[in-house]
């Protein structure tokens, strides 16, 4: 079965519940969920004057095809309470697929690896403690290299 990374982030209502609640989701939507990583406090990227995010990343195993995949998030995302903002606005729930296999897709609504992982250290973090040796397959190196980049990290 095909291994993904997902990206989890809340920066409204209970931020760790809403994490939680996706979690067990995705699980009762056939989800398998290997790996969960910490849960980290982060500033806002894209539209800073909004609350601080909680971030964090789960390794699955499914079934589902990229596509099917998105279309499930989405849903969970709508499920928690996720309504249409501005672009990187506030949100109670945000579920990004980072990774999915060693697959490159770029689509329209669909870009694997996920466009902003080497920009995001609160993506990097989360990933690099549950898939260090994971190996971006459009930049050919590791989440761990990708993110000592980060003054703070190297």
């Amino acid at each position: 079965m095909p291994t993904a990374y997902i990206g989890i982030g809340s920066n409204l209502g209970n931020r760790e519940k809403n994490c939680e609640r996706a979690i067990k989701l995705l699980i009762k939507n056939g989800i398998t969920v290997n790996k969960r990583s910490s849960m980290i406090e982060s500033e806002p990227w894209g539209v800073e004057n909004q609350p601080k995010f909680i971030n964090m990343a789960v390794e699955i195993e499914t079934g589902l095809e990229p596509e099917e995949l998105l279309s499930l998030l989405k849903r969970i995302e709508c499920e928690i309470g996720r309504r249409p903002t501005e672009r990187w606005g506030p949100r109670k729930i945000d579920l990004d697929i980072l990774l999915y296999d060693g697959l490159i897709i770029k689509r329209p609504k669909l870009e694997i690896p996920h466009s902003h992982i080497a920009e995001r250290e609160f993506v990097l973090q989360p990933l690099s403690e549950i898939a260090p040796e994971k190996i971006h397959p459009v930049l050919k190196r590791s989440i761990k290299d990708l993110f000592s980049q980060f003054p703070r990290n190297s």
